[in-house]
């Protein structure tokens, strides 16, 4: 099981299509939940997305996804999403995750160290499962 724990809604619908087809993807390989959570002040989405880990027990592994975690290359993803059962990805709102959720997370990883968009970074985690996935399997969409 994959889980997305998300703030926000993707409001631009070219990134909600680009998400979506990457979650139409990864679907008959793996289960995938996406959760968005409100988009409010940084102290109520932190409150609002440590509430639903706490409720997540059998979700496995916690990653924060923020651009000051470790870097991890395509094939680093790949082996922990094989590695792990369950796993729970957690993308903060505008402004980021709050300290008490990236410490309550098991990892912490970067997708890039440019800062994106939390609607951007929700496309770019789900097409790199995808890709993460497709590596697994020996599917051909990740060339070397």
């Amino acid at each position: 099981m994959i889980r997305i724990l998300a703030v926000g809604k993707l409001k631009d619908a070219r990134l909600a299509g680009l998400a979506e087809d990457f979650a139409r993807r990864i679907r008959p390989w793996a289960e995938l939940e996406i959760v968005e959570l409100k988009d409010q002040d940084p102290e109520r989405e932190a409150a609002a997305m440590l509430a639903r880990l706490g409720s997540a027990a059998g979700h496995g592994l916690t990653v924060a996804m923020d651009e000051r975690g470790d870097p991890a290359t395509s094939r680093e993803l790949a082996a922990l999403l094989g590695a792990h059962g369950s796993l729970t990805f957690l993308i903060g709102g505008p402004d980021g995750l709050g300290p008490a959720v990236r410490a309550r997370a098991d990892r912490t990883l970067s997708l890039s160290p440019l800062t994106f968009t939390h609607e951007t970074a929700r496309f770019l985690l789900l097409e790199q499962i995808y890709r993460g996935l497709a590596i697994l399997r020996g599917h051909p969409y990740h060339r070397d």
